[in-house]
């Protein structure tokens, strides 16, 4: 009720400008970083529905804590076969086509690739390609990893205004052009050349990723996390690189999403099947 009021009427966005300025998501954030904010914890477990038997809860001393917590090893299967292409995180999948300047519909607003990454010329690189959208619930695991090992480019960081990432908002702005955002170039020898983005929301002042500069990176390893609030992670591959296993073959250009868990097989190369 809140964000229909927030998104869908005149004094609602009036209020909406200030809170989605990155300084009321980094007060927020610092504020979730303290010990007072453990006392939510319960009250947000109990309200998402999280089962704590999957994840390690040893020294939570706040909110954000608990957050990022870890998943114990083993609640996780990654597919570690090289031509596969994996889910780098938990979410709910959606899968796009892209086609010319008008690259993918997210519900009922549209996105070209230029303005996502902020450059014509790496936008033409993923031309007739797949774009992969994994939008997280503040339910869902908040860790991710890479979805594929090769060699990663320096991380490219887009500020902008922080919206969040829930339907109700997408009908009246282009969420993942605005939002602030960070993407890596991920160099493979099965899968062509990724962009792994991640895209941060309301209240959710800090995208942490661990490795900044250029490095060879792991199948499976721990690329970064998200702090509260939901968020999403959009993974492009080029024209010609990657199949999509059938059980997603549905989500293509349909706007469906399903649930999908990190590590899962979404495709695999194309290459493989030659």
């Amino acid at each position: 009720m809140m964000l229909r009021f927030l998104y869908n009427t005149i004094p609602g966005r009036i209020l909406l400008r200030p809170l989605t300025h990155p300084a009321v998501s980094k007060a927020a954030g610092a504020f979730l970083d303290t010990s007072l904010s453990k006392v939510l914890i319960r009250p947000f477990v109990k309200s998402s529905g999280i089962d704590t038997s999957e994840y390690d809860l040893t020294d939570i001393r706040s909110f954000n804590d608990f957050f990022r917590r870890s998943i114990k090893p083993g609640m996780r299967t990654v597919d570690m076969d090289e031509n596969a292409m994996i889910a780098p995180c938990d979410g709910l999948l959606s899968i796009y086509k892209v086609k010319g300047d008008t690259v993918f519909p997210v519900k009922q607003s549209a996105y070209t690739l230029e303005e996502l990454l902020k450059s014509k010329r790496l936008a033409e690189r993923y031309e007739d390609g797949y774009c992969f959208v994994y939008r997280l619930c503040v339910n869902h695991y908040h860790r991710y990893i890479y979805a594929a090992g090769g060699k990663k480019s320096y991380n490219r960081f887009l500020p902008g205004r922080l919206h969040t990432v829930r339907p109700v908002a997408l009908h009246s702005v282009p969420v993942f052009a605005e939002n602030s955002r960070e993407y890596a170039l991920i160099k493979t020898e099965k899968l062509g050349t990724l962009v792994q983005m991640e895209v941060g929301a309301m209240l959710v002042g800090r995208i942490t990723n661990h490795k900044l500069r250029p490095c060879d990176v792991l199948r499976g390893e721990e690329k970064g996390f998200f702090e509260y609030g939901g968020s999403t992670i959009i993974v492009l591959a080029q024209k010609d690189k990657v199949v999509i296993d059938d059980a997603f073959i549905k989500c293509i250009d349909s706007g469906e999403e399903l649930p999908i868990s990190l590590g899962t097989r979404i495709g695999k190369s194309l290459k493989s099947l030659m």
